[in-house]
Formats: structure tokens, sequence, C-alpha cells
């Protein structure tokens, strides 16, 4: 029997992983990406690399997009060779990238006009998640939309929370994860360089609050990057500038107060003005060691 065809649009560290995991699972998997070298993983993996979008979409039942924003999320769809054109009806377009609840709707819109489903769903877990297979995926949408894409979410997912009937819910939902990840991740490195300002082990600090009330997701991933001096992005400053940019944008439309958000925000402006917009996120922490004049460890 032929293998159903799914097409994964952005082979970054989220999507090869995603894309690796359908072909676990049995899909023929087409992929595209800007970064040729990306491709490449993908062909090595066994996928096949597509030209463009398009042609990645070409006869796929799916289209998992996971790209970085709004913007890229538009031009994969309806730019240049983009894949709204060349999708069959009834495919789904499975919209991963972080954004405005507004703007997915607009897009959903767009694309269900011309006979295709559209199904909002951001993604948590991290890259080695994604290779696993084992990503939390927060998904709205249509009943036809979650039919035809539940193969993919199923290979691509241990935990699906199906939130609405309605592209946009999703993404609300998601908004709310950022927000919190955002300022946990800003509260990590300020106690981290608390610690180092008291003069306390930092490895010691590590363990006994991961062990204690004040632990978080946040700390217990994120402090032994700092501990280490591994900068690799994971997840880099410059996707919290954006995510909690659109936090705001949002409250300031309510009109709400997100003075914890602005102010995690602002943290993660001055570290990219820094110059470390494309490091992992946990350089706030050396944000505070350069404002500060403290030692952090240096990986030597």
């Amino acid at each position: 029997m032929t293998p159903t065809r799914i097409a994964v649009i952005g082979l970054g560290s989220m999507g090869l992983g995603m894309a690796t995991s359908l072909l676990r699972a049995g899909f023929a998997v087409s992929g595209y990406d800007v970064v040729p070298a990306n491709a490449e993983r993908l062909a090595a993996a066994g996928g096949r690399i597509a030209a463009t979008p398009a042609e990645a979409a070409s006869g796929a039942v799916a289209v998992v997009c996971v790209v970085v924003n709004a913007a890229q999320t538009e031009a994969v769809l309806f730019g240049p060779d983009g894949c709204a054109a060349a999708m069959k009806s009834g495919a789904v377009f499975i919209s991963c990238a972080t954004m405005a609840p507004d703007v997915v709707r607009g897009l959903a819109a767009r694309l269900e006009a011309q006979g295709q489903h559209y199904l909002d769903a951001p993604i948590s877990g991290g890259a080695a998640r994604a290779a696993e297979g084992k990503l939390t995926i927060l998904a709205s949408g249509s009943a036809a939309a979650f039919a035809t894409a539940r193969p993919a979410l199923d290979a691509m997912a241990a935990t699906l929370h199906e939130l609405g009937d309605a592209p946009g819910v999703g993404a609300g939902f998601k908004m709310v994860n950022q927000l919190l990840a955002g300022v946990h991740i800003a509260a990590a490195c300020e106690a981290v360089a608390f610690g180092a300002s008291l003069g306390l082990d930092l490895r010691k600090l590590y363990e006994v609050i991961t062990g204690s009330a004040g632990n978080s997701w946040m700390f217990e991933n994120r402090v032994p990057h700092i501990l280490d001096a591994d900068y690799t992005p994971r997840s880099a400053v410059n996707i919290f500038t954006k995510d909690l940019g659109i936090v705001l944008d949002m409250a300031r439309a309510a009109p709400l107060s997100v003075p914890m958000a602005g102010s995690a925000l602002q943290l993660f402006l001055m570290t990219a003005a820094a110059g470390m917009g494309r490091d992992d996120d946990a350089s706030v922490a050396r944000l505070f060691a350069m404002i500060s004049g403290i030692d952090l460890p240096d990986g030597k």
C-alpha cells in the first residue's frame, strides 16, 4: 500500500524532529526549508526534498508548517510558490507557529474559502520531544480538520489538547503558555544571578531549588545551560521578544495590564540588544551578569 504523504515546511530543530517522527510512523514525508542544509538532513533521514512549499504540498493529505511567525506562515501559504494553491481539496494545513489569534483566524478564513482545512496547532515541548514524537499540541479547528490531521498528530504528539472547533483558540492558549514561559525563564535567570551575587555554589543551588517549592519547569530546564556556559540556542532570545511582544499587543487591545510579562519582555529585549538575540534564552542570565558585574560559570 502506498504510504500517506505528509509535507513538512520548516525543517529547523523542531520541524526536523516532527518530520522524522512522521517517517518513523510510516508516512511518506516531503519537506522544504529555506536553508538547504536543513532539507538535506531530512533527505538523510529518508524524506524527500522539495524545491518549494508548493512542491512539498502537492499530493499531501496534510501540510505541517513549523516556521517562526505569522509573516512566514502567510508566505508559506499564499506567497510565490505557496502551498495553498498546490494543496488538494480537503487537505489540512497544520499551523504550528506562535501567533496572535486574530491573525490565525484571518489565515484560516482565506484557506478554508478555497476548500482546504486549517488546524491551529501551536506546539510545546522542545526539539528532543519533537524528535521522539512526544510534543504537546494545543489544537483548535473544525471536526473535518481534526479528522484529516489526526494520523499525523498521533505520530508527532504525546499530548493533544482539542481546545475548540475554530482556529484561533489554540493560539490563545499558546499565548498564555508563552507569557508564563517567558516570565519563568526571566525569573530563573534573575534567581541564578542573585545566587551568584551571594557567592553561592550554583550547582548546589540548582540541586536545592529543583527539590524545593520555588522550582519551575523552566528553572529546571534552563539553568543547566547557565551552569555549563552553553548558550547554543535550543530556544533563542528572539523567540521571546516576539512572543511576549504579541502578549503585550493583545493585552493592550483588551485592555489588560500584564506587568510581569512586560518586565520579562524588557529583559529579553535588552539581552537581544546586547548581541545575544540568536543565543539560548538562558542568556538573560548573562545580561544580569553584565549589568551587575557578577561571575557566572565559564564552562572551562
